[in-house]
């Protein structure tokens, strides 16, 4: 039996957790954003029912055995916070009882070995790029693999891009406007390192001095999310110790990093580190939203026409609350034609590790998605997240329908260079 989280478990986070749940009036309003809700419409499937399970755990009421059923599939993409007129911060909530109930209960060895695989080697691109390796040598057996390897297996590329080295500092073009550091991705250097080099060039193209912080680690986020509350602690303050303090500005261009860091004065509320994060979490910004607040200089044409789909990354557009810059900068790009997905609030089901823990959700979600953006007519796909990318592109594939997946600064990049 799984027992309830002890009341002196629950520590300094329960301020936030409290006011989350106090504030949810049970409107519905969360309710036709939510992905799981629309997929199977139970109300144990939807936030204001997590929030009520969520609540009763804490309390003593129920026991984590009961709701796990029902918390586990959360994606955690934050559409509910959007769509809620009481402003209810569900992943103040979310987060926090993740990383204490996982304390707390009672995985499957095949759950635990799977889960210690994912955080001992997903972190750190050096080990996923030798997973991803050994990973596309088992695809032709894919009939033999555990069912929820399956997905996983087939979102990775056929072959992995080098990781080409990016210098520890590029000067700004012209006129200095900016300073700012880069905080590079786990998943990204080994799956797409093209989009920091296209970030790199488009920062300096406007005038902002490029700094990569040396030795910097994995944020986090995908530790917290998935409830390893410590190893996400502990990046996190790795993070803030290689940090340089003359900068303008820490920028992400992964919208899910850009989440976990907003997160961080949650994640170490009454620590050491608590100012520091906070502090962060005022100088972080996602690439797009900085570069509207600059004024990006105007790029050339395309040569070429492009009819592109915009998705929105949730963590960019629900948890960062990012929407119009990327918009705004995709906009400035003469000859490409910037198309809406219908249904835009509702996630992809790339969601971090959401592919691994709950493959036939995601494979849903991701059919859905790519369906939209066939829709539109569109020639090509852009996003703020690379976990978004690699779940179009695939889904997108599995309908034979392929179309080329671009970060948004690829695109500013592809224009700029007279592409």
């Amino acid at each position: 039996m799984q027992h309830a989280i002890p009341p002196d478990a629950i520590g300094p986070q329960g301020e936030a957790m409290t006011q989350a749940v106090e504030g949810c009036v049970h409107c519905g309003f969360c309710l036709p954003t939510c992905p799981t809700y629309v997929l199977t419409g139970e109300e144990m499937n939807s936030p204001r029912g997590r929030i009520l399970l969520m609540k009763e755990v804490l309390e003593g009421t129920l026991e984590l055995d009961e709701v796990t059923p029902y918390l586990d599939p959360c994606l955690g993409c934050l559409a509910c916070v959007t769509s809620c007129p009481s402003g209810v911060p569900y992943g103040d909530l979310l987060t926090p009882f993740r990383m204490q109930s996982e304390e707390h209960r009672k995985r499957p060895w095949a759950e635990r070995v799977l889960r210690g695989v994912v955080l001992s080697t997903l972190p750190y691109p050096r080990r996923f790029r030798v997973l991803a390796q050994l990973a596309r040598l088992v695809r032709p057996l894919r009939d033999l693999v555990p069912k929820g390897l399956r997905g996983p297996l087939e979102l990775l590329p056929e072959r992995l891009p080098a990781a080409g080295p990016l210098p520890e500092r590029t000067p700004a073009q012209g006129r200095r406007r900016a300073r700012v550091a880069l905080l590079r991705t786990c998943a990204q250097r080994v799956l797409d390192p093209a989009i920091d080099a296209a970030t790199v060039r488009v920062l300096a193209r406007n005038g902002v001095e490029v700094v990569l912080p040396r030795a910097q680690g994995c944020c986090g986020a995908l530790s917290a999310h998935t409830g390893a509350g410590e190893q996400a602690k502990a990046f996190a303050r790795a993070v803030l110790r290689v940090l340089p303090d003359d900068v303008d500005a820490v920028l992400t261009n992964a919208a899910g990093c850009g989440s976990g860091i907003h997160e961080y004065p949650l994640w170490l509320v009454g620590e050491p580190e608590e100012e520091a994060a906070r502090a962060l979490a005022h100088k972080a910004s996602d690439v797009s939203a900085f570069l509207a607040e600059l004024g990006p200089l105007p790029p050339p044409a395309l040569s070429e026409p492009l009819k592109v789909a915009y998705h929105d990354a949730c963590h960019l557009a629900h948890a960062q609350g990012v929407t119009l810059p990327p918009r705004e900068l995709l906009g400035m790009i003469g000859g490409l034609e910037l198309l809406e997905l219908p249904n835009s609030e509702i996630c992809c089901g790339s969601a971090g590790t959401y592919n691994i823990e709950q493959p036939e959700v995601a494979a849903e979600l991701g059919r859905r998605k790519a369906e939209s953006t066939l829709a539109t007519g569109a020639e090509a796909v852009a996003s703020g997240n690379i976990g978004c990318l690699m779940q179009l592109g695939n889904h997108l594939e599995r309908l034979g329908r392929p179309l080329p997946v671009y970060h948004t600064v690829q695109l500013l990049d592809r224009a700029y260079r007279g592409g």
